[in-house]
């Protein structure tokens, strides 16, 4: 058979007669997109997706149809090629109807794949399940007790019954191995002799530290503190967090060759500066240690104190009484930690003021429900004006608000009532009214700072107008979640180890996630039907030993209880996700899934197959199963239906999967670019697992 000569991509290639113009560019390397392309089928044409610009033809040309020819000149990668794939694949999002990620895993600012490791846990595979957690947090026990679950804001669970308890899921994974050699320890990179530096050991220093480690980096953490946790241990209670967890948690950095060296204050035993010269690059992960004052006359009194540093004090045990009356002002979860320390330290009374409505106080509602279960008093709608010390006492007078109109947080405002005044007698007032950053540490620097004082970064990847200077967690964000620190040490680490490696310093560039939107907004029909069944209730210790000890008040659940509350999860998330060609290609082409956003198919899918899960709303009209179907297994199980819009891919004659079950099935599932043909027993698609160290 003769050969033609033909020019792709200014390279000569020599194609058999009768030869695509894929084949040939294939034959170079050259990689051309397709989506309903298939080697054991005939061309198809249908996406269009793999269209090249051939000199002298006035359109664009589907390589994977159109025949080679003598002296043809080809393009495939300019910018009228990339435009028109672009396109393409913008009209097929637009009528895409399915998830990528399960919401939960969308919210959280780690982005933890909690479909994967609670799928691993209704296995009994505790070890899978806490490789996945890692793969994004080092924390997990420590931040399982503590996190304020964005993630279970999102479960579409609480459309049935209630959401997924994630955050307790989270401590219920890494807790049996705590403190063992089970527990997970990745392996890291080879060494690249570079040396980081990290200041702050809270959990955007820890994040950070981690993950750099693995990347082969050398990293040295300073803490101004003799231990390390940052606020997580200084200003969340014993009770909520125990020590040893924190301390078991940063032992596998340690384990990992991360250097801490503890008790150094930057800008007193060591200069910002110097730690530069050393290094070649700084994190700077300090947390919003500095509190704020009560802003009232008398605030100075003795027996008025801040919640930050009367927590300090208690977490480090140099304070082990407070007053018999105490009052908190505030409505976070400081200001309500500060109310159940003191009730452990002795007080026979508890009030926490808010100028607030309850339902507007920032704290935890659980946390906020346990206060008043172990005594503490909530007074809501009130501040404090003025502090007067009387003899052994503090009288503070107080007046009633009443919630005007919204300020620029969204929430109304609190005005005063005239004439509302009253007067509380206590002997410690406890201001728990905000924090700030304090950045003296860091001397006279280059840094562009904001209004708040705090450190500039490019929010994609945490770097400083200094290019060798990075920053996150609470030094960014002010006083801040800890999920949301670690979530920026991880993406900081990711940013520095291109920096180290001389790459273009571009942050983690992230992955199109189609989403069919909040539970809120979605068709009941959505989530199936699965039978209500009640959250898992976290066990609690008794009060006596609640109000009188620091013991940790949630016990953890059984391995029953754990799992049986991780079989509640509905398996959000596409099962395709890594395998899937139409999200791989909308990264590459950096398509915008909206802009050409409409009507749109209703989310269905059968499950009716004993093995494999058809989700029509992922289907792209490419044909490879219908094909398939006809061509090379020859049985008529999957068809077209409808015409134009309403065009589908569906079994015949209106039935099921299950209807024309046959032993080829797989070989659809197998051949899908997208998710909408899954293999049941896949589960939820997962990351690669980091692996772990021998």
């Amino acid at each position: 058979m003769s050969k033609l000569k033909l020019t792709i991509d200014g390279q000569t290639v020599e194609a058999e007669q009768g030869a695509t113009i894929l084949d040939a560019a294939r034959s170079l390397g050259i990689d051309i997109p397709t989506l309903c392309h298939h080697e054991e089928l005939k061309p198809f044409g249908s996406c269009f997706l793999c269209v090249v610009e051939v000199k002298g033809r006035p359109n664009l040309m589907p390589s994977c149809a159109t025949p080679v020819m003598e002296g043809m000149e080809i393009e495939t990668k300019n910018e009228n090629v990339r435009g028109a794939r672009k396109m393409c694949l913008e009209l097929l999002l637009s009528d895409h109807m399915g998830d990528c990620l399960g919401p939960c895993m969308s919210e959280c600012p780690c982005h933890i794949d909690i479909p994967g490791f609670l799928f691993a846990l209704r296995e009994g595979d505790h070890a899978g399940a806490e490789a996945l957690i890692k793969q994004s947090l080092p924390l997990p026990s420590s931040l399982g007790r503590v996190c304020p679950r964005p993630c279970e804001g999102a479960c579409r669970r609480q459309a049935i019954d209630s959401p997924i308890a994630i955050c307790n899921l989270k401590r219920f994974t890494s807790d049996p191995a705590l403190g063992t050699d089970r527990a997970y320890r990745p392996t890291m990179e080879p060494d690249t002799g570079k040396t980081v530096c990290v200041i702050g050991a809270g959990p955007a220093g820890i994040a950070c530290a981690y993950f750099l480690r693995m990347k082969g980096h050398a990293v040295t953490v300073y803490e101004m503190h003799d231990k390390p946790g940052g606020m997580i241990r200084w200003g969340i209670p014993a009770f909520r967090l125990p020590r040893d967890v924190i301390d078991a948690e940063v032992k596998v950095l340690e384990d990992m060759g991360v250097a801490f060296k503890y008790s150094t204050t930057i800008g007193k035993d060591v200069s910002f500066e110097d730690l530069r010269q050393k290094h070649d690059a700084v994190f700077i992960g300090i947390g919003a240690q500095r509190a704020s004052k009560l802003r009232c006359e008398g605030e100075d009194l003795e027996g008025v104190i801040s919640a930050l540093d009367f927590l300090h004090e208690a977490s480090a045990g140099t304070r082990t009484t407070i007053g018999r009356r105490v009052m908190v002002v505030g409505g976070g979860n400081t200001a309500v930690d500060a109310s159940r320390t003191s009730l452990r330290l002795g007080a026979e009374k508890v009030f926490i003021l808010y100028r607030r409505s309850r339902k507007e106080m920032p704290a935890f509602d659980y946390e906020i429900d346990e206060a008043e279960e172990e005594g503490v008093e909530i007074q809501i709608l009130s501040a404090p004006i003025k502090v007067e010390k009387d003899g052994d006492h503090l009288k503070v007078s107080c007046i009633r608000m009443e919630l005007g109109e919204p300020d620029a947080s969204g929430r109304r405002r609190p005005v005063p009532q005239e004439g509302s005044e009253y007067v509380i007698e206590v002997e410690n007032v406890v201001a728990a009214i905000g924090q700030g950053v304090d950045v003296s540490c860091l001397g006279k620097n280059d840094l562009d700072m904001s209004r708040w004082n705090t450190p500039v970064v490019n929010e994609r990847t945490m770097q400083t107008n200094v290019p060798d200077v990075f920053s996150g967690g609470d030094a960014v964000l002010g006083p801040d979640i800890a999920v949301r620190a670690a979530a920026h040490g991880h993406l900081a680490a990711t940013s520095i180890d291109q920096l180290l490696r001389g790459e273009e310093v571009r942050g983690d560039p992230g992955i199109f996630n189609a989403t069919m939107g909040s539970w809120k907004d979605l068709p009941r029909d959505v989530f199936g039907d699965p039978d209500e069944k009640d959250r898992v209730k976290m066990p609690l210790i008794e009060m006596e030993e609640r109000r009188t000890t620091f013991n940790e008040v949630e016990k953890g659940f059984t391995e029953a209880e754990g799992v049986e509350e991780a079989k509640r999860c509905l398996v959000c998330g596409c099962r395709a996700v890594n395998d899937c060609t139409l999200r791989a290609l909308t990264d590459e082409y950096g398509v915008d899934p909206t802009r050409l956003a409409g009507d749109h198919r209703d989310y269905s899918v059968d499950d009716s197959h004993p093995d494999v899960l058809f989700e029509p709303g992922k289907c792209i009209l490419c044909g490879i199963c219908v094909r398939m179907c006809d061509e090379v297994l020859e049985i008529p199980a999957m068809g077209f239906v409808g015409r134009g819009f309403n065009a589908r891919v569906a079994p015949p004659l209106r039935k099921t999967l299950a209807d024309v079950d046959f032993k080829g099935i797989v070989k659809l599932v197998e051949t899908c670019p997208t998710g909408a043909l899954t293999l049941k027993r896949a589960g939820v698609a997962t990351y690669e697992v980091l692996p772990r160290a021998k």
